[in-house]
């Protein structure tokens, strides 16, 4: 099906009745598992959920750059009983197939806001979320827009004390880009790590990595959460403290063009 950035497409998982993967452009979007909303498939999904679940107990303020078929927000309202998630979707069409499609929280659980995604986290007010999601893509590509430091500055301004900020960063070795992100969020936030595959790590293949930034001291430090991504079906590794200070030390910081 044709949308205003391109196409859409709904794919049957083979193997199991109630799964399905939306593509967007025909890349992989979103899997929906439509018996349980608290199924995730993608792995960096599972990554980001971990560090989610390190978060005190009970509803979440939630802002997801990037909508697709909102398999991470589903699976946190069903996980986080009472939250409020605000998902942004460039595609102006794409929010209301998906609604149709898919049995999908409802406002005020999920409200779905059209828009760029930096222009959209501009324009709210600070200290409004305690998690901060991007997977914003062109392609398989993250605009450039979205991974700057001044970007990161307005995602810091709307998340509360204690709050977190998630970027999915697809790339490969020697992830040049992923080691940038992260020195680009060691500017601006007391802690960050880094979550992948340890494959990926190693420089073998293309993945998704995910970073992770705030400025508790506590949340990204806990033992519990190193230990929850090593037990994922996709067991993953957190590189946090020396390790991801030697991660970083050859990136260099994104900015906007001057």
């Amino acid at each position: 099906m044709e949308v205003p950035t391109g196409t859409v497409e709904v794919v049957p998982d083979p193997d199991d009745p109630d799964g399905v993967t939306l593509l967007v452009n025909g890349v992989p979007s979103s899997y929906l598992d439509l018996a349980d909303p608290r199924v995730l498939v993608f792995e960096y999904m599972q990554q980001m959920a971990a560090v989610v679940e390190r978060l005190p107990e009970g509803p979440l303020d939630v802002v997801h750059l990037g909508a697709g078929a909102c398999a991470l927000p589903r699976a946190l309202d069903a996980a986080r009983p009472g939250s409020h998630q605000l998902a942004v979707e460039l595609d102006p069409a794409l929010p209301e197939l998906v609604r149709g499609w898919f049995d999908l929280p409802r406002s005020p659980a999920l409200r779905v806001r059209t828009g760029d995604a930096r222009a959209v986290v501009e324009q709210l007010g600070a200290q409004r979320a305690d998690v901060v999601v991007r997977d914003v893509f062109a392609g398989d590509r993250t605009p450039a827009h979205v991974c700057t430091l001044e970007m990161a500055r307005e995602v810091r301004r709307v998340l509360r004390v204690g709050g977190v900020y998630l970027v999915n960063c697809a790339d490969r070795a020697p992830l040049t880009l992923a080691r940038s992100e992260a020195a680009t969020l060691r500017e601006l936030f007391a802690d960050v790590a880094v979550v992948a595959e340890p494959g990926l790590l190693r420089g073998r293949g293309y993945g998704n990595v995910v970073l992770a930034a705030t400025d508790d001291p506590a949340l990204l430090a806990d033992p519990a959460l190193g230990r929850a991504v090593r037990s994922l079906p996709a067991p993953a590794r957190l590189l946090h403290g020396d390790e991801l200070v030697r991660f970083a030390a050859a990136g260099v910081v994104l900015r906007d063009p001057s």
